[in-house]
């Protein structure tokens, strides 16, 4: 009951401040495309043969770059369901545009970073051969719409320090090909090993200045057009940033009600409280995200009828309904139960979406920001 009167406050207190519109406008938002995790069924059960014990992390359980199989089952559930002007629903899969390439980091002794576009990394999977094409596909469909969700998913400086110590998790997770262990796994500090843009002093920024920049640089590359919208690794960048997202095309934050800052050298890490519709000085406009759609991460939860009830709730406040995703819950190359156990889950919301809403738009994020500005 408390737990219940909880999210009930919460989703209320989120969805008062900001932007309204008559419009029931549904976005999904959908983190960590691009981005490794567990490599391998094979790689999952070798950790844990050596003590690591990723089973205790859904994002090390289920997580992986997408397989084509992957794709090709998301994708045919997205195209079963049309709004009411004939429009699918959309995917907004935040991307991460490279990963770290191990032959030439271990070639240095750890001493130095090296990256490769996330197309390369598809190239050492046995069941990923296709897999742009199929995203480029989804592209044309306008079923799956890639905006930036950074360089790599890595903090880069923390991740090679571990390595120079020869901290014997992290290198034995690095001869497997991966680092992204989660903090329940092991602890890296202060600073999440997934959190790109946090850090304890502030001479990194400049370093990450650089990153978002060839980031955004890569990210047209790979897809011929500017993402116009942003979301950090685990929520958390230096507001100093958002000059170079600005300059960088980037008009459009989406996150979380609390914008976490970089941890420095502070007791506490501080955060700042934004709402949807939001506008700072450059004119960038902040979407926030209010419904929740997790089934990997808790398994025990109706996420069905939460996430229902959240966009009921943000519809009630004539607001947006912007539902926050991950990958887990679509990927079925480390344990295939999840895709299908979770697709079905995904297909019985939009059915239910639909059924409650007949009026609703499904939009991408940076559909949502234009309309907005």
């Amino acid at each position: 009951m408390i737990n219940h009167l909880k999210n009930t406050l919460s989703r209320n207190l989120i969805n008062i401040p900001g932007w309204r519109t008559n419009r029931k406008i549904v976005v999904i938002e959908s983190d960590d495309w691009g981005s490794i995790r567990m490599p391998s069924k094979e790689v999952y059960e070798k950790l844990l043969a050596k003590g690591i014990r990723v089973d205790i992390c859904p994002f090390n359980r289920f997580d992986s770059l997408a397989s084509e199989e992957d794709l090709e089952a998301l994708f045919g559930v997205l195209l079963e369901f049309k709004d009411s002007s004939g429009n699918p629903p959309v995917i907004t899969a935040n991307t991460v545009v490279a990963n770290p390439d191990f032959n030439k980091i271990r070639d240095s002794k750890y001493l130095e970073y090296h990256y490769e576009p996330y197309t390369d990394t598809l190239q050492h999977y046995p069941k990923h051969q296709n897999s742009f094409e199929i995203w480029k596909q989804g592209m044309n469909l306008k079923i799956f719409h890639p905006q930036f969700h950074g360089r790599e998913h890595v903090n880069i400086p923390v991740w090679l320090n571990l390595l120079q110590q020869k901290n014997e998790t992290f290198l034995k997770a690095f001869e497997l090909g991966l680092w992204g262990l989660g903090p329940n796994i092991i602890k890296t500090g202060r600073i999440n090993i997934q959190a790109s843009f946090d850090s304890i002093n502030e001479e990194s920024i400049v370093l990450q200045k650089k990153i978002l920049k060839e980031g955004l640089d890569l990210f047209e590359k790979l897809f011929d057009f500017q993402s116009e919208s942003f979301i950090a690794n685990n929520f958390i960048w230096d507001t100093s940033l958002n000059s170079t997202l600005f300059e960088n095309g980037v008009t459009i934050f989406q996150g979380m009600k609390y914008q976490k800052l970089p941890i420095f050298d502070t007791a506490k890490r501080e955060m700042i409280r934004h709402h949807v519709g939001e506008i700072n000085k450059l004119g960038q406009v902040f979407i926030i995200r209010n419904c929740n759609f997790e089934p990997s991460q808790h398994p025990q939860i109706n996420y069905v009828a939460r996430c229902l009830a959240d966009i009921s709730n943000a519809f009630f406040w004539k607001k947006p309904a912007i539902v926050t995703t991950h990958r887990l819950n679509y990927i079925g190359y480390i344990d295939e139960e999840n895709r299908i156990r979770n697709l079905g889950l995904l297909k019985n919301l939009l059915t239910n979406i639909l059924k409650m809403w007949p009026d609703v738009e499904f939009m991408s994020s940076d559909q949502l920001g234009e309309l907005i500005i």
